[in-house]
């Protein structure tokens, strides 16, 4: 036979065997028995290749070539198709291109949060939590508000059903054993100051309930800044100063922020804080209430107000968030609107 016909019988064998193969170590074998280098047939029909005559030198050369190619290119075509995964894994076609997942991002309230908190941090300010369900003692008495304050009437809070009240019965903190979602963040101060000595200089960012008429600025549910700064010779120029500060560093340097004397039962003196605002016919939006930490509220901790005094500050940080982003209405946050949502 001569070589023409080996190189057929060759090239026939070794396609059949190269599409026999079930898996990558059977189609390796085949390799090996065909294109191997040392013992593969192909390696004695190379041998073959001397034997021929001048003139059929060149025939049985390029007749050699193209096997050798065709051969080598079935077995790379093989092992690609071995290589690859099941095509269809419980019905799913896995060659097929796959989908990108829309990936989500944090809330523009959340993000406001995150910033707050990395300014007060940069202002040597650290981070307190505490509980959103509260006692009567932690949400009132110790923030100096007697029993017979307007700001307890049910009406005005979210007291839970599951509460004891008016029931005479009284807690570790000396108060009844009520229970409501807090109206605000300065039950975190007070926790703080019972577990800590001066100097104290914390924030506590969570959200605060009142049962507040809903409307673009205002809602029953909100997050609220908490700061509180105790230690000697703590005045008002600092609280002055540390609000003016973090204004900036959030809004920038166009906003203006102004101070108003009001009365909160915790603090004395105290103020309401209003920021610019960009309505028309609404120059001024309050963002929260700020004032020297009252003396029977250190008392009430253990601090002695003769060697200590402190400030503390509650901000809105919708409000915050709103003037930054130019956002008209607060129920936006809340409304799952993702066309909103993506904006930020």
């Amino acid at each position: 036979m001569d070589l023409i016909a080996q190189l057929d019988e060759f090239e026939a064998q070794a396609l059949a065997a190269i599409a026999a193969a079930a898996d990558l170590a059977a189609l390796e074998a085949v390799r090996i028995q065909f294109l191997g280098a040392k013992q593969g047939k192909l390696r004695d029909l190379q041998g073959l290749l001397g034997q021929a005559t001048k003139d059929l030198k060149p025939l049985w050369g390029k007749r050699f070539n193209e096997v050798k190619n065709r051969v080598s290119a079935a077995l790379d075509a093989r092992q690609r198709e071995l290589a690859r995964p099941a095509v269809a894994v419980g019905g799913l076609d896995v060659t097929m291109p796959g989908v990108v997942p829309r990936l989500g991002r944090r809330h523009p309230l959340t993000q406001t949060i995150l910033e707050f908190k990395d300014i007060m941090g940069r202002f040597g300010f650290t981070v307190a939590d505490g509980p959103e369900i509260e006692d009567d003692y932690h949400n009132f008495e110790a923030l100096n508000i007697p029993a017979d304050h307007p700001a307890r009437d049910p009406l005005d809070n979210f007291y839970l059903a599951s509460a004891v009240v008016g029931a005479g019965l009284k807690n570790s903190g000396g108060g009844s054993e009520a229970r409501l979602l807090r109206s605000q963040t300065s039950t975190v101060q007070i926790r703080v100051m019972e577990k800590t000595k001066p100097p104290v200089r914390i924030i506590s960012v969570g959200r605060v309930y009142r049962p507040d008429t809903i409307d673009a600025t205002h809602s029953c549910m909100f997050h609220q800044m908490e700061g509180l700064m105790i230690g000697p010779s703590v005045t008002m120029a600092h609280l002055k100063t540390v609000l003016r500060l973090f204004a900036h560093a959030y809004l920038g340097h166009d906003v203006h922020i102004r101070f108003r004397p009001s009365f909160f039962p915790f603090t004395e003196p105290s103020v309401e804080v209003d920021m610019s605002w960009n309505e028309p016919g609404k120059p001024w939006l309050e963002i929260g209430g700020a004032g020297m930490v009252d003396p029977n509220v250190l008392k009430a901790v253990g601090y002695d107000p003769d060697q200590v005094s402190g400030f503390a500050f509650g901000l809105g940080v919708e409000r915050f968030c709103m003037r930054r982003h130019g956002i008209p209405d607060i129920r936006l946050f809340t409304s799952n609107d993702v066309r909103f949502l993506s904006q930020f």
